[in-house]
Parts: structure tokens; sequence; C-alpha cells
């Protein structure tokens, strides 16, 4: 049975939190503060954290700081509206998604449940051959087809195909998206992503438009649809 840990200083979304996570079979570990959350990651070892920004004693970017010092554990992120800034900065330190208040307990379940299956995928050796509806990427030979009809994608684009569609549902940062190309010949600063991203929609999306498999998450990065 996986264990969840609620942080968040409002009593009324612990406490929906917990019912809703505990009727699905999740066991519920809360705190109202950041010093508290420290300790109860510390002594209870979650399988993944709900995490509020804005907490008294430390911010809910100091925990996220601290807990990656220590572990890899999932963190889903709360936040108010109009805490981009926070949002991009929780999301490159190590948080795995984030929820806007208010929100639908649903909603939040639905999330819980998504992120950890990323993080037992990841947790895997990482797959040869990723298939996403009709779209297929060959990772060891670098190659792409949709629909079985070969793809051109440069080293630099199919690197962030392939980093992108090993994760689906993941919100990548365009910082965490440079990350993956280091190494790699590259024009080192963030709008950069911009570019090569519509490259590959142009190249692997029946209408850019419209895509089927990279999303723009507006104000923070992109994601690859969720299976």
């Amino acid at each position: 049975m996986k264990t969840i840990l609620v942080v968040d200083d409002e009593p009324k979304i612990t406490q929906l939190a917990r019912d809703y996570l505990e009727h699905v079979g999740y066991t519920v570990v809360t705190a109202r503060d950041g010093r508290s959350a420290l300790a109860a990651f510390r002594t209870h070892k979650p399988d993944l954290m709900v995490l509020d920004l804005g907490l008294p004693e430390m911010d809910g970017l100091d925990v996220t700081r601290a807990v990656r010092r220590e572990s890899s554990v999932p963190i889903v992120m709360l936040t108010a509206r109009g805490e981009e800034s926070d949002k991009l900065v929780g999301l490159e330190l190590g948080a795995d998604d984030y929820m806007v208040k208010p929100f639908s307990p649903k909603e939040l379940v639905a999330r819980v449940r998504a992120v950890l299956r990323r993080a037992e995928t990841a947790g895997r050796e990482p797959a040869e051959v990723i298939r996403a509806g009709e779209l297929t990427l060959d990772v060891p030979r670098m190659k792409a087809t949709v629909a079985d009809r070969p793809v051109e994608l440069t080293a630099t684009e199919f690197q962030l195909l392939a980093a992108l569609a090993a994760q689906p549902g993941r919100i990548f940062t365009r910082a965490q998206l440079l990350d993956v190309l280091r190494g790699v010949a590259f024009e080192s600063y963030e709008r950069a992503i911009d570019a090569h991203i519509k490259n590959i929609r142009r190249k692997i999306e029946p209408n850019s438009r419209q895509p089927r498999y990279l999303f723009t998450v507006y104000g923070v990065g992109y994601k690859f649809r969720d299976e």
C-alpha cells in the first residue's frame, strides 16, 4: 500500500485530500507547515508528496530543495493562481506535476496515480522502442516513423522527442529540456527549445496546430501525451 504525504496549511484541503486518497486505497499522512513536512517525510518515507507552495515556517520551494537533496520521491505541487514564477521554479527544482487551487479532488487522485505510474516506469530500464499511437521511436538506432513512414529528425530533435515520449504526461520546463541536450552542439538558451518543438511537430503531427503528441503547457513548457 502506497503512502502519500499531503502538506497544506488549510485543514479543509488536507482533510478533503485525505478522504479521497484513502478512499482509493492510499495511506495518507498530513502536515501543516514546511518543518513538520520534512519531519513527516523523514519519518514515514512516503511514496509521493502533495505539497502546497504557500506554507508557513518553510515555503514549499524550500521543502522541495531539502527533499531533493535526500530523495527523488515524486512531488505534486499545489499552487495558487498567479504563482507562475514559483510554479516554474518548483518544476525546475524537481517537482513532477502541479495543480492550481481550487482543484477537483478527483483530479488530484488522477494526478497522483499518473505520477506514481510514471515514477514506476522511470525506475525500469528505458525502453529501446517507444510507441504512442502511430508514432514509433527506435531509440538505439535514432529512427522515427509515423504510420510506418520514416521521419527525418535531427539528432537534437530525436533526443528531445525521446526524452518527452519516455515519460508521457510529465511536464518538462524548457530548462529541463536544455539539460537533456547537454553535450550536444546546441544554442544554449531556453527559447531555442520552442523552435525545435515547432520543427518536430511539423514532422510528426498530422496538423501541427492541433497536436496529437506534443502539447504546450502554457507558461511552463511541454509534455508528451499521457496514454
